[in-house]
């Protein structure tokens, strides 16, 4: 990895890296057919409704949405706070694509009470990187529709890129 990727990737002077298109795919079968995606610019947005940055998805209603969200990871926390209150909603369904980090607060706090959680196998490429991330990334599914019943723990998986 050369030295300018590993500084953006270690800083917050990105904190926007596109999803890969065939990964995003992949998880629109599996999980989607997503509606909303709070985390995009107009350039990168994944779905036909999306919020930018000046839209603030973190001020949004989610209410009704099977929302994809690959979150800044300037605010992470915030971000997978948000997703699993706003997956406390009747028919909403978030799916989170974010850093495998199971040693942090937020980990323990939000992503535990998952419905699901899907370790990746091998690393992403974001954007138009040429490198993989310096990090295991994880898929995590917060969905409490009115047929699941939650466990004390979540199901866990592993999942190809």
């Amino acid at each position: 990895m050369n030295k300018k990727t590993q500084k953006t990737l270690f800083s917050s002077n990105s904190s926007e890296w596109s999803t890969p298109q065939d990964f995003f795919n992949k998880l629109d079968w599996r999980f989607g057919k997503f509606t909303l995606d709070p985390c995009a610019t107009c350039e990168n947005h994944k779905t036909k409704q999306y919020y930018t940055t000046k839209d603030n998805g973190l001020t949004q209603d989610w209410s009704g949405e099977t929302v994809f969200v690959n979150p800044p990871y300037s605010h992470i926390s915030l971000w997978i706070e948000k997703a699993y209150r706003e997956s406390q909603k009747p028919d909403t369904r978030v799916v989170i694509l974010i850093p495998a980090r199971t040693d942090t607060k937020y980990w323990h706090n939000y992503v535990m009470k998952a419905k699901e959680i899907h370790f990746i196998k091998g690393r992403l490429k974001f954007g138009q990187s040429k490198n993989s991330a310096p990090f295991p990334s994880a898929v995590v599914v917060f969905d409490y529709t009115t047929s699941y019943v939650q466990h004390l723990y979540p199901c866990i998986y592993t999942m190809e890129r």
